[in-house]
């Protein structure tokens, strides 16, 4: 067990050691400092201590990585529906399975899902964990982690998926932290180290300016949230029976640390952006809030979806769920117009993988034009209104 001390004798009560805390777990106390008992060992404040008067000893608890073993992906689901994103976790799990030589295992959990099963007998799925209450049939977030921790402590998985969306980011570190394990969030790429079995994750870091790999080697399991619309779909695979283990949780109202009084939606528009084939962005080029007509002109023409750079959001142009970009949506459609949009790198991380892009802007040096299918150097003011007027003339 890891512990850690003040010399006395050496403490000059300088409090250089209480600055760097990042737990705030240093305080003074008689003229000389004192640490509190949720302290996590990071073990900055022993490196900063001019008088050598913190002494730490820290040590990792041993997991036997041997007895983990096979790759699970959490479905999530709406309404009973299994969401697209699982598909894309499911792509992804597949290929670290089929590496590994393990069983690939889908984690369902809610109410009245056995619709599901027939669609999901499809694919190449070893097995399926179906945990269904009437309590579950909404996220919540004290079950779900109850649940899931619970099994994972019985079947000891060897790596989980989970989505970087909503829900993911609120279950993810809930259950990194009960198991204690390391958790990689919002991943864009992961593989197998075939000499070690660790999952390597790749994720951006630094606003994006860097991508950084992560492993964890000395814990299990290796939890990894995976951004929507990076992996691609799991294709169906015909007739595989996977093994279905039902499972009946037990679920207090008691241990109910939140209640859901009611759900309100967001009106995106009607199209769901991670969903739409077209989506149509705007940029700080529009040059005000009035001027996103046009983006919604286009994106009704051509049946798609709307979307924004984060400077538009941040100005309060338009609402936070339009924004393409590392911050914000990961998209992948068929056609993403960029209108007035710069192309900086944290945007580019959001959309950069959509199948044809096209851009308009009037700065033909703008970095949009280096990832871009088709350029149009051209002020949107005018090319717009144009563009606009021949597909609306066309479709009469």
């Amino acid at each position: 067990m890891s512990r850690i001390e003040i010399l006395e004798e050496k403490c000059t009560g300088c409090q250089k050691c209480i600055s760097v805390c990042p737990v705030s777990a240093i305080y003074k106390e008689d003229k000389k400092v004192s640490i509190a008992s949720n302290c996590t060992f990071c073990g900055l404040c022993v490196k900063v201590c001019p008088y050598q008067a913190i002494r730490m000893e820290k040590k990792e608890k041993e997991v036997d990585l041997s007895s983990w073993r096979g790759v699970w992906v959490l479905a999530e689901q709406k309404d009973g529906q299994v969401s697209p994103v699982t598909y894309e976790l499911l792509g992804a799990g597949r290929n670290l399975a089929d590496d590994l030589k393990e069983k690939l295992t889908l984690v369902l959990v809610g109410e009245k899902l056995d619709r599901n099963l027939n669609s999901l007998e499809n694919y190449y799925i070893d097995r399926i964990y179906l945990i269904e209450s009437p309590l579950l049939k909404q996220y919540n977030t004290s079950f779900y982690t109850q649940i899931l921790v619970d099994l994972v402590r019985k079947e000891y998985p060897e790596i989980i998926l989970i989505a970087a969306t909503a829900l993911g980011r609120d279950l993810a570190p809930r259950i990194a932290t009960r198991l204690q394990t390391g958790l990689t969030a919002d991943c864009t790429g992961l593989r197998i180290d075939s000499h070690s079995r660790n999952l390597i994750q790749v994720r951006p870091a630094f606003g994006g300016n860097i991508m950084a790999t992560i492993i964890c080697p000395h814990h299990r399991p290796q939890i990894a949230t995976v951004r929507p619309k990076v992996m691609t779909k799991l294709p169906r695979g015909g007739g595989n029976q996977a093994e279905i283990i039902r499972i009946n949780p037990s679920l207090s109202l008691a241990d109910r640390l939140i209640e859901i009084t009611g759900l309100i939606k967001e009106d995106a528009g009607g199209v769901d952006l991670q969903e739409a084939e077209i989506i149509v962005s705007g940029g700080r080029g529009l040059g005000k809030a009035e001027n996103f007509s046009l983006i919604r002109q286009l994106a009704d023409l051509l049946g798609g979806a709307v979307g924004a750079s984060r400077s538009v959001v941040d100005a309060g142009w338009i609402p936070s769920y339009h924004q393409v970009g590392q911050t914000g949506k990961t998209v992948q459609p068929r056609l993403y117009i960029a209108c007035g949009i710069s192309g900086a790198i944290q945007h580019q991380v959001g959309m950069r993988t959509s199948e044809v892009i096209v851009a308009i802007n009037k700065d033909p040096e703008a970095p949009i034009f280096n990832i871009s299918t088709y350029g149009i150097v051209d002020d949107l003011h005018h090319f717009l209104p144009v563009l606009i007027e021949r597909l609306g003339g066309e479709r009469k």
